[in-house]
């Protein structure tokens, strides 16, 4: 036996979850929450929150370890990271992800191994139903998915208002919108755009509920539609973020042939996700969720930046490009 391998990593990441529940419970009970208002001691932090004594101590200090909190004085407070990103009271509030991953796929990851011999999703597709008829026949679930959607895709928003050259062009339109985080904050970012969302009737609400918080309501608008028996709305940009890798290749095709038909001549799309790395060995968050499709779809799969220019030059755009956004994101973007 080797004397300097060790299984540290292996263990590392096979008691992963441990670790990855205790942050999820924090979001769930709304801790880092209470802790942007001020630093707490464990007694009084486990009273408002409704916790048991005798795993209170150990859950805040694990979360200290984790580095999700900091203990000075015997007192608890926020991380910068956790103030900024997990506080339900700022805009900048990521949890929502968070919630989802705690009240839906926690769960259906335990069936992994099951999608992995059979091929088939184990969400509420496993019982006959669809994920997205499921969701938007329940306003509270589909309120859910609405805000995960805004905390996996706001980081990506943002980096795509500074780093797309925005001044070039004048109306944009997201596909797919869902709670409208991305319009919303390319407009923050840049008063001259104009544009909205696009998605199915259930969406509408919530969408322009989240519109009229950031007081958007004179340039942003809702379009409804499904992108699968409807043309697109016209745009200078359209925008499918986590939205293509829902599908399967010839959905994928199909997509981005409809997106050139609805831009004009110079217009661009856009394509963001967790694009996987050509060598297929870095972007670990890219390839796992694709693993996650796989749970969650009859098809989807997550790809490389390579396999979307090629998609993207197949449906007609005359040029194609990647840039990288932040963390494990990209963005794919053609120009008709």
């Amino acid at each position: 036996m080797s004397s300097t391998a060790t299984p540290e990593s292996i263990f590392q990441l096979g008691f992963g979850f441990w670790g990855s529940k205790t942050l999820l419970s924090a979001v769930e009970l709304g801790l880092f929450t209470e802790l942007a208002k001020a630093p707490l001691g464990a007694d009084e932090l486990a009273r408002r929150l409704g916790l048991h004594k005798r795993g209170a101590l150990d859950f805040f200090d694990s979360l200290v370890a984790l580095g999700m909190l900091k203990r000075e004085g015997g007192k608890y407070s926020n991380t910068p990271e956790t103030d900024l990103y997990l506080d339900r009271a700022k805009p900048s509030y990521v949890g929502g992800i968070l919630d989802m991953c705690n009240a839906r796929l926690y769960g259906f990851w335990g069936s992994l191994t099951e999608a992995l011999r059979t091929g088939q999703p184990q969400n509420e597709a496993k019982q006959g139903g669809n994920l997205f008829d499921a969701l938007s026949s329940d306003p509270k679930r589909l309120r859910q998915f609405m805000e995960a959607m805004s905390g996996v895709s706001l980081p990506a928003a943002n980096a795509m208002a500074a780093k797309f050259p925005w001044r070039n062009y004048k109306t944009v339109i997201d596909v797919g919108c869902a709670q409208g985080a991305v319009p919303v904050a390319l407009a923050l970012a840049h008063p001259h755009l104009t544009g909205g969302g696009f998605d199915i009737p259930a969406v509408r609400p919530v969408f322009e509920e989240y519109v009229a918080r950031h007081k958007l309501q004179d340039r942003l608008r809702f379009h409804v539609g499904s992108f699968f028996t409807d043309p697109l709305p016209e745009a200078d940009v359209l925008v499918m973020g986590h939205i293509l890798h829902d599908w399967d290749l010839a959905e994928k095709r199909m997509l981005l042939k409809k997106a050139h038909a609805a831009l004009p001549r110079g217009g661009a799309l856009i394509v963001y996700d967790a694009l996987i790395d050509v060598e297929r060995s870095r972007n670990a968050f890219g390839l796992l969720m694709s693993l996650n499709m796989l749970i969650e779809t009859r098809g989807g799969f997550d790809y490389t930046g390579a396999d979307c220019v090629g998609w993207m030059k197949e449906a007609g755009f005359r040029e194609a490009r990647v840039e990288h956004l932040l963390g494990p994101d990209s963005m794919a973007i053609a120009i008709k």
